[in-house]
């Protein structure tokens, strides 16, 4: 294990902290620095992800069409968009397979009541393009909380992501880092190699602060 203590801001979350500012002015749903820290920006969560792309045209019946994934996240619970920052569980005691059953790994096992649960759907989520070989995620936290540790695993070749909902034995543990200090970005240095198209990075990030666990779905292309 690692200890990490990087600083600065990604494009990402420069656009994050943008648009942070407009739904928390715009929206009652917005849960505040309270409840929630942050997320993986780059490669984006898929929470994240569609509300960067529609948080300001969720209404658009275009989205159906466009992003259909994002469109059945939007109708189950928008606030799960809005809320990005919030997809937690407390108080895991590092045990996070028990936490997060099987098919609720997105979710983090149906946090929050189940407002994240259309994360876990299989389907043609979208993805950003990545390369096999070193790769670099950025978490962006608003609360400033560190991080106790990372652990990021990448799913095997052959699993299917359209069709299949996500399980531990899907998954290849790959990085498992060490404390990080209090800082807006943290970044975490993975390799990834014998992989080809649409995959699922994992992330999960026990905040500093407390035994608080975030569990993250970013979806990739490896060209």
């Amino acid at each position: 294990m690692r200890s990490h203590d990087h600083s600065g801001v990604s494009r990402w979350a420069l656009r994050a902290l943008a648009l942070v500012g407009t739904a928390a002015v715009g929206l009652t749903t917005w849960t505040g620095t309270a409840s929630a820290h942050g997320t993986i920006v780059d490669p984006p969560s898929r929470n994240y992800s569609c509300w960067e792309r529609w948080g300001d045209d969720h209404q658009n019946p275009d989205m159906q069409q466009e992003d259909p994934m994002c469109w059945q996240a939007w109708q189950d619970n928008a606030n799960a968009m809005w809320n990005w920052m919030g997809l937690y569980q407390n108080n895991v005691n590092d045990n996070h397979q028990a936490a997060v059953p099987d098919g609720q790994l997105c979710s983090g096992g149906h946090a929050q009541n189940g407002r994240y649960q259309s994360l876990d759907v299989p389907g043609e989520w979208k993805t950003t393009d990545v390369s096999n070989g070193n790769i670099t995620l950025n978490l962006y936290d608003q609360a400033q909380h560190g991080a106790d540790y990372f652990q990021v695993y990448v799913t095997k070749q052959g699993y299917d992501p359209t069709t299949e909902a996500l399980s531990w034995n899907d998954l290849e543990l790959v990085e498992e880092t060490g404390y990080y200090g209090s800082a807006s970005n943290y970044y975490v240095d993975i390799n990834v190699s014998g992989r080809s198209g649409h995959h699922i990075i994992y992330t999960i990030w026990k905040a500093g602060h407390m035994d608080q666990n975030y569990y993250i779905c970013s979806d990739v292309n490896f060209v």
